[in-house]
C-alpha cells in the first residue's frame, strides 16, 4: 500500500529483457534504500514492484535497486516505454506511523492515459489527459486519481478525459513536470470511487433484471 506522495525521482540505469521478464534497474540516493529488504514493495511510476536486489552506493555510483517486470505489467503500464536515463517516480510502501498525506494507493495500474495538451501559466500548469472510455466513469471532479504514482485532485472532467491543475512543488518533485504532449502516464483510479460506481451499477442491473 502507498500514499501517492512521491518521495523522490530515480533514474533508469539498466533494462534487460529475458524470457518474458524485464529486469529494470534504477539508481537512487542511499537514504531511499535504508533498511530496504529483498521482497519489499516500491511504487515505480505508481506501479507496485518487488525488490529483487539492492546495491548500496560505491564511490561515485548511486545505490541501485533491481526489479523484475513481467509482460502483463509492461502491457498495462508505461514501464516498457522507459529508456536509459528516464526519471521515474519512486515511493516506498507505507509503514506503521506513516503520514497519509495523499490517498490510499494500491500500486495496481488500471490503464495509461496520454497527454493531449499542456498549458503553462505563471505559477502553475494545466495538463489535459485523454482516458479510455471504460475508465472515465471512475474519474470525478475534485476526486482523487494516481498519476505515475502521485496522488492528485481532478481539476476538470471533459468528454475525452480530465484536466490536472498542478502547483510548482508537484512539478518539481515528480516526473510530471518534464512530460510532453503525447507522453503516457500510469493511471490508478481511486479505489473507493471504483467500488462505489461498480456496486451501484450492479445493483441497478439486478433491479432492472
Amino acid at each position: 500500500m502507498f500514499t501517492g506522495i512521491v518521495q523522490t525521482q530515480a533514474t533508469v540505469v539498466s533494462k534487460t529483457q529475458t524470457d518474458g521478464v524485464l529486469r529494470l534497474v534504477v539508481s537512487v540516493s542511499d537514504e531511499y534504500v535504508k533498511h530496504l529488504d529483498l521482497g519489499a514493495s516500491i511504487a515505480i511510476n505508481g506501479c507496485c514492484l518487488t525488490v529483487v536486489q539492492v546495491e548500496l552506493s560505491n564511490h561515485d555510483v548511486l545505490a541501485q535497486v533491481h526489479f523484475d517486470v513481467i509482460d502483463e505489467t509492461l502491457k498495462l503500464t508505461n514501464l516498457g516505454l522507459l529508456e536509459l536515463g528516464s526519471l521515474v517516480n519512486y515511493e516506498r510502501s507505507v509503514t506503521f506511523g506513516t503520514e497519509l498525506g495523499g490517498h490510499i494507493v494500491s500500486g495496481h495500474i488500471h490503464c495509461t492515459s496520454q497527454i493531449s495538451q499542456i498549458v503553462k501559466l505563471e505559477n502553475n500548469c494545466k495538463i489535459q489527459l485523454s482516458l479510455p472510455k471504460e475508465w472515465q466513469k471512475y474519474v470525478l471532479y475534485k476526486g482523487f486519481v494516481s498519476i505515475n504514482g502521485a496522488s492528485l485532485t481532478v481539476g476538470e472532467v471533459d468528454e475525452q478525459g480530465f484536466w490536472l491543475h498542478l502547483i510548482p512543488e508537484t512539478l518539481a518533485i515528480t516526473n510530471i513536470g518534464a512530460a510532453q504532449v503525447g507522453d503516457k502516464f500510469n493511471i490508478e483510479v481511486d479505489q473507493q470511487t471504483y467500488t462505489i460506481v461498480n456496486t451501484v451499477e450492479n445493483y441497478l442491473r439486478l433491479q432492472a433484471g
